[in-house]
Order: structure tokens, then C-alpha cells, then sequence
């Protein structure tokens, strides 16, 4: 199947649109398919094959099989395991403007950062988690009596892996790397929305030569898939990005089965605060990416913009101006800043809540309205003169609206910054250290970033405090999330005396 990129009458193959299990791609066992529309048209892409509960039981049953005791993937070495990794690294690498493209029709956002931003991140992952595979290691521990103690760090088993559509490649690598590098085996459920890229990153899996079963892929809808792969009894963790609300059905389905092991990147209001004695034009543009950064539609995103009051309105005014420079259309098309949300129920959720600022008496500096006549485009929006209690500062927007609120004391900021119900990453831009270091040993967040934003690389772990979530992605603590330690105690013989 080809499609044509709008605005370059470039040719672009669709080759994979089918469920991958087994490293087969095949029809979904209920025969039915969904639409992937292009947000940026409103138009349909392509067909894609749609995976259930049915589907899911055959994923099962392929996974346990490349996971037996004996199996092809129990007996490969870590080393060779972490050599896999880094083949698949660079395959992603060969054909990275490819995926670029697909990324971009389907999720909407820029090519130029598709390109530029996610897939080198993408890679860097796989490799980083290529270089760990054969330095997983337990501890010998010395213990009372004559007995010889040690730890195993053993993978966990079957892991259900639910991508979100905001990062849809990224989010599949930041959880399939440690996964496979820790010798698990996995079902990845993609996101409706974005599936194109999760399906051609099966067959460069498949290309690569992990062994069958070891990793399987399931478009599909959450209420079916997701739900099916939360509630299956012998799934043994599940790994989810995506909305709080989610991340609530997804416990409650581990607890009320097998109790398996729940690792949640949830969502997040995050307060980033700029001190009076900050650089004023580095913070502005630095807020401004934190929040307008792929649509708005990042957990992370510092959308509670703390300014003291003493350079309250001149940045405003600066932000003002950034905002109304930026360029919105097709994401294809050079120099564009701002592509389309994801879909028709974002787009309208967004304007929604735009709506809701404006009768809570919040001003409207900026924006608040559709871009163009078709797609899901919405202009650059900014808020002024927003208290706490209003709902564009207390729910999470997923959206290019960005809240900007007074303060005058430092004290009075962290109080404000902590009172909500997630804590998933914050920001504070100050030339002063110690303003710095209360500041960030204060705030209630998985991340603080200090003079700059959304920093987020293999090394360093990333995940949430309260309601943004359970657990750690990337870095070593990634690797945490998928072993589980074994020990091992041994009698030593004494000689009589």
C-alpha cells in the first residue's frame, strides 16, 4: 500500500498493517481492521488489522513458548543479547528517515523532529541498553552460620508493554530495551492511533534475528487489547504510559488477577518557575518549549508557569510574542513549529477546556481557536491571570495552552507547586544556587530540571511522584523494573574436628 505525504507528492509504503506474532505478520483472529486517519487531513491513511483478547491468548502462547526453560532466547548468552539489541540500533539508524515519515503522518508532529529529536533518541536507547545486557549481576552476601548466600537478577517472564500515541516510538524503545536486555519476552500493544511505526520496528525486530516469540505486536484499542493483556493471568508485568485514569483500571485489574507487576508512567501538571533574577529571555524561550514541545502533548509538560511577580508582565509579553511567531501546517513543510494534535477527541477536549478558562475568568492572551479548515490544528494558546483552583490549572490539558501565574515568594511557590495530585517533573530557571537547590529538593516530582527542560536521556532514570505513576523507566533503574531477584542460600560443609 502507498500513500502520498501531503504537500510533496513524495510515495510513501505502508507495508505493515498486520499483527505480528511468532515473528509472522497476520490477520487478527476476529477478521476486523480500524482506520488510521492523518491528523494533519482528517483523511484515512490506511486499514490496520485490529487485535483482542483472542489475539492477545495467541501472543500468549507464542511468548511462553520463546520462554520455556531450554527455548532459543533462555539460552542466549547476555552478551549476544545486548549484540541483538545493538543490530536492531542499527537498523533502526539505516532506516531512520523512513520511520521519520511514518511517525510524522500518524501522530502529526513536525518531520524535522521526528527525525531530528525522537529517532535519535530512539537509537540511543536500544544502544545504551545493548551495553547493559552482560553486566546484570546479583551480590554474594555474607550471612550467620556456615552457608554460602547469593543473588540471581532473573527476568520477570511475559511482560505486556501499552504504548501511548504522544511518543509513539520512543515509549515502545524506552520499554522494550530494558525488557529484552534483562532477557524478558513481550507483547507490545500499540496505541490506535500510531501504529505504523510500532509495526515496522517488528519486522526490523524479525530483520535483526531475535528468535520467534520473544517480542509480539498488537494493534489495537484499549477497552479490548489493553484491558486483555492488564488481565491476564499468566502475563507477568505490565508496563503503561499514558492517562491516570488508565493507570487506575490497569491496577486494579493486577490486583484482582495474578497480582503481576505494574510499572505506570502516568500524567503530570508540571509547575516550572521562573525566579526574578533568571535570564528572562532564556526562560521564555526555554517555557515556551516546555510547554508548545510536540503539540503540548508530552506528560511532562511544564504547563503551570510560575512567574514572581517583579517580571510578571514583561514576560508575558515576551511569551506572547514567541508564541505568535510560531509557524502552524503541515508538519512536512520546513520551518513549521507546530503540527496537528492526534486526533479528533484531543482536539476537541482541548478546545473544551480552552472554553472552561475563559468563563472561569482567566485572559486569553493569545489563540484559543482552530487553525485552518481541516485537520486538528489549534493555534498557540496563552492564559494569563490564572488562579489555582481553576480547572486549566489543575487538569491536564495534553495541548498548546499554556497557564501563566503570579507568585511572590519562593516558599509560596514550592507550597503551590506541590498542591496537586501529580508529580511527575517540574523546572526552575534562577541564576541563584541555593534558590536552585531548595527549589528542586522541595518540589514533589520524579524530575526537576534546573535552567532547562524535557533533558531526558538513557542514563537517567524518568517517572512520577503520587498520580504520574508507580516505578522508573531508563537508566539502571529501568533495568530494576524488569528482573527479579532470586537468592540463592547454600549449606557449607564443615570438617569435624
Amino acid at each position: 500500500m502507498e500513500v502520498v505525504i501531503p504537500g510533496t507528492g513524495e510515495k510513501l509504503k505502508l507495508t505493515h498493517t498486520q499483527i505480528f506474532i511468532n515473528n509472522e505478520f497476520i490477520p487478527s483472529v476476529s477478521g476486523k481492521k480500524f482506520p488510521v486517519i492523518n491528523p494533519s487531513t482528517g483523511e484515512k491513511l490506511c486499514d490496520i488489522e485490529e487485535g483482542d483478547k483472542a489475539d492477545v491468548d495467541k501472543a500468549v502462547e507464542a511468548a511462553k513458548k520463546a520462554f520455556e526453560l531450554g527455548s532459543v532466547w533462555r539460552l542466549t548468552d547476555s552478551s549476544a543479547r545486548g549484540m541483538l539489541l545493538y543490530k536492531l540500533a542499527q537498523l533502526i539508524e539505516r532506516d531512520r528517515e523512513h520511520i521519520a515519515k511514518l511517525e510524522t503522518l500518524d501522530n502529526g508532529k513536525p518531520y524535522k523532529d521526528a527525525l531530528d529529536v525522537d529517532l535519535p533518541l530512539v537509537i540511543k536507547v536500544f544502544k545504551y541498553y545493548a551495553g547493559w545486557a552482560d553486566k546484570i549481576q546479583g551480590k554474594t552476601i555474607p550471612i550467620d552460620g556456615n552457608f554460602f548466600t547469593y543473588t540471581r537478577h532473573e527476568p520477570i517472564g511475559i511482560v505486556g508493554q501499552i504504548i501511548p500515541w504522544n511518543f509513539p516510538l520512543l515509549m515502545a524503545a524506552w520499554k522494550l530495551a530494558p525488557a529484552l536486555t534483562t532477557g524478558n519476552v513481550v507483547i507490545l500493544k500499540l496505541a490506535e492511533q500510531t501504529p505504523l511505526t510500532g509495526l515496522y520496528l517488528a519486522s526490523l525486530i524479525k530483520e535483526a534475528g531475535f528468535p520467534p516469540g520473544v517480542v509480539n505486536v498488537i494493534p489495537g484499542y484499549g477497552p479490548t487489547a489493553g484491558a486483555a493483556i492488564s488481565e491476564h493471568m499468566e502475563i507477568d508485568k505490565v508496563a503503561f504510559t499514558g492517562s491516570t485514569e488508565v493507570g487506575h483500571l490497569i491496577m486494579q485489574a493486577a490486583g484482582r488477577t495474578n497480582l503481576k507487576n505494574v510499572t505506570l508512567e502516568l500524567g503530570g501538571k508540571s509547575p516550572n518557575i521562573i525566579l526574578k533574577d533568571a535570564d528572562i529571555d532564556y526562560a521564555v524561550k526555554m517555557s515556551h518549549f516546555a510547554l508548545f514541545f510536540n503539540q503540548g502533548q508530552c506528560c511532562c509538560a511544564g504547563s503551570r508557569c510560575y512567574v514572581q511577580e517583579d517580571i510578571y508582565d514583561e514576560f508575558l509579553k515576551k511569551t506572547i510574542e514567541k508564541a505568535m511567531t510560531t509557524k502552524i501546517g503541515d508538519p512536512f513543510c520546513a520551518g513549521i513549529g507546530q503540527g496537528p494534535q492526534v486526533d479528533q477527541i484531543q482536539f476537541e477536549k482541548i478546545l473544551g477546556l480552552v472554553e472552561s478558562g475563559k468563563k472561569e475568568g482567566a485572559k486569553l492572551e493569545c489563540g484559543g481557536k482552530r487553525w485552518g479548515d481541516k485537520g486538528y490544528f489549534i493555534e498557540p494558546t496563552i492564559f494569563s491571570n490564572v488562579t489555582d483552583n481553576m480547572k486549566i490549572a489543575k487538569e491536564e490539558i495534553f495541548g498548546p495552552v499554556m497557564q501563566i501565574m503570579k507568585f511572590k515568594t519562593i516558599d509560596e511557590v514550592i507550597e503551590r507547586g506541590n498542591a496537586t495530585m501529580y508529580g511527575l517533573a517540574a523546572s526552575v530557571f534562577t541564576t541563584n544556587i541555593e534558590s536552585a537547590l531548595k527549589i528542586a529538593h522541595s518540589l514533589r516530582a520524579g524530575t526537576v530540571w534546573v535552567n532547562c527542560y524535557d533533558v531526558l536521556e538513557p542514563q537517567a532514570p524518568f517517572g512520577g511522584y503520587k498520580m504520574s505513576g508507580s516505578g522508573r523507566e531508563l537508566g539502571e533503574y529501568g533495568v530494576q523494573q524488569y528482573s527479579e531477584v532470586k537468592t540463592v542460600t547454600i549449606k557449607v560443609p564443615q570438617k569435624n574436628s
